[in-house]
């Protein structure tokens, strides 16, 4: 199991990368920065067991919150604007 890295309030980039298979990491938050909102737990890898593999080790998942205006450049809502998204462990990078 891998250990969390990482608490609430870091910041992280998410990886921008394209691996090929099922992936939980959406296309528009990848590269992106955002901040740890919470970890939600550890859970098997499911990029692993959708494959039917076992998931091992388990990754943390964490709720990350992004600034809409950082995830969209055009975007017109107000400035105080977010979007949590769940990520695991292995998608993140410290900031």
């Amino acid at each position: 199991m891998a250990d969390p890295g990482f608490e609430a309030g870091d910041r992280v980039r998410v990886l921008k990368a394209a691996p090929l298979g099922h992936v939980r990491t959406p296309w528009y938050i990848r590269g992106r920065i955002g901040v740890i909102e919470r970890c939600c737990g550890t859970f098997g890898n499911p990029e692993e067991l959708a494959y039917a593999r076992s998931g091992e080790p388990k990754q943390p998942l964490y709720r990350v919150r992004f600034a809409q205006k950082d995830v969209w450049p055009d975007y017109r809502g107000k400035a105080g604007d977010v979007v949590e998204v769940e990520i695991f462990q292995h998608w993140l990078e410290k900031a």
